[in-house]
């Protein structure tokens, strides 16, 4: 077994080890690891080891210099140093190091799409190159050795089958005593056969001499048999198929443009003085798996965080999760900066997800007057609003009930979703991002 079966199987190991996803992502520890690295916890199981059995056994032993004599009780081993928990053998009070399992957010796309029966499929905007594809394509005119022949053949049959028909059993009607080409040809025309009149008076000028040869038409069907078409082309071979120029089509390489999968996430969070610690850190246990998810899904994908009070103000990372301000709250103010910071990334070239979280309160009429306005200016695959009210909704905390109520709850770019406590986070996390799924369908 080499070392790429080992890598292999601790990866194994470690997925059946770590700490269930749904439940890591409600109750574990999210700040472990980074934005490109995602550390879960795994489950320790402890190996099976020998042990030195402590009570008071003897034994026999053979040896000299003050080593056990035959029938000789054998002590108690000396404590050696080290054997101890701590120094002077105490126990010790030190933790061993817990063991993770490392995810990459691609690998954390996948498991949670598994998890949660997710199936969000990115769409690539900017164009980064264009290349030959498989020669799908059609043109009038190529080299030789890109002509589709059985294209052209195809076409060569068809007309054939259609244009074709016995001519030598119409010929021998022309033999019928007293018959006429205008009998000829009506009789072929209510068998659909293809058949001009100026053919049928042709050949009845050149069989005149065996005029006479059959009584009726009824003879020449009961003692001539027909031919198909299907049968004169396997006796006569493909040479007698007629091609033609305008059958001839070449194939051509179909123009595949590689487009890049680019996103912008905004974040944005109330900071105000009512967002306490359990709603903020409902916001991170929502924000961050959204975050680790969508760069995973994407080939390049850049955050904005923005904090807001009644104000705004774009924050790092690190910091955004922990900003606390004792000011009131206008939510619009975070709209207002992200229109102007989305200047950078081009709706063209990128796709925009602009999610929001708080909780609910707002000044008045500012959702109404301002935020909604703001949000369907703001063109973005999704956006979203996450409220958090782990003592159950305050009186003037509306703004996620006003947003239901003017974009509905079957938007297919807008999505309001409900955390009071940790349990209700992934279902959070499926309202978002299925509905965004609905949205690419």
């Amino acid at each position: 077994m080499g070392l790429k079966d080992d890598l292999e199987r601790f990866r194994e190991v470690g997925e059946q080890r770590r700490e269930d996803l749904a439940d890591f992502i409600q109750y574990g520890d999210l700040s472990g690891g980074g934005r490109s690295d995602i550390q879960i916890p795994v489950k320790i199981v402890s190996l099976p080891e020998f042990e030195y059995d402590q009570r008071d056994k003897g034994g026999v032993g053979q040896g000299e210099d003050g080593t056990p004599q035959p029938g000789q009780p054998v002590g108690q081993p000396q404590p050696q140093p080290g054997d101890g928990d701590g120094e002077d053998g105490e126990p010790g009070e030190e933790g061993g190091d817990h063991e993770y399992y490392e995810m990459d957010p691609e690998e954390f796309a996948e498991e949670l799409d598994e998890e949660l029966g997710l199936d969000l499929d990115p769409k690539g905007k900017k164009v980064i190159e264009e290349k030959e594809g498989p020669f799908t394509d059609m043109t009038r005119t190529g080299p030789d050795s890109t002509l589709d022949f059985e294209r052209m053949f195809k076409e060569g049959l068809k007309r054939k089958l259609t244009m074709d028909f016995d001519e030598e059993f119409l010929r021998e009607l022309c033999k019928v005593e007293g018959i006429e080409p205008r009998e000829v040809f009506e009789w072929a025309r209510g068998e659909n056969l293809p058949v001009s009149m100026a053919w049928v008076e042709e050949a009845y000028g050149d069989v005149s001499d065996e005029r006479g040869k059959w009584d009726s038409i009824e003879e020449v069907e009961e003692n001539v048999e027909r031919e198909t078409v299907q049968q004169k082309i396997r006796r006569e071979g493909i040479k007698q198929v007629p091609f033609r120029r305008e059958d001839e089509r070449y194939r051509h390489p179909e123009i595949i443009e590689e487009k890049e999968k680019n996103v912008v996430v905004v974040n944005i969070r109330d900071v105000s003085g009512s967002m306490r610690e359990k709603k903020r850190e409902l916001v991170e246990r929502t924000f961050t798996p959204l975050d680790w998810y969508l760069q995973g899904k994407y080939d390049n994908a850049e955050f904005v965080y923005i904090a807001h009070d009644a104000d705004a103000w774009e924050v790092e990372r690190d910091d955004f999760f922990g900003i606390r301000s004792g000011g009131g709250t206008k939510i619009s103010s975070a709209y207002e900066l992200a229109d102007q910071l989305l200047e950078e990334y081009p709706w063209s070239d990128w796709n925009r997800y602009v999610f929001a979280a708080g909780d609910s309160e707002n000044s008045s009429n500012d959702t109404e007057e301002r935020v909604i306005p703001m949000m369907e200016k703001i063109p973005a695959n999704l956006h979203a609003y996450v409220e958090t009210q782990p003592s159950g909704n305050a009186i003037n905390a509306t703004h996620a009930e006003e947003l239901e109520r003017h974009f509905g709850t079957d938007a297919d770019d807008v999505a309001v979703a409900y955390v009071n406590s940790k349990e209700d986070v992934t279902d959070a996390i499926y309202e978002i991002l299925s509905t965004e799924g609905e949205a690419d369908e």
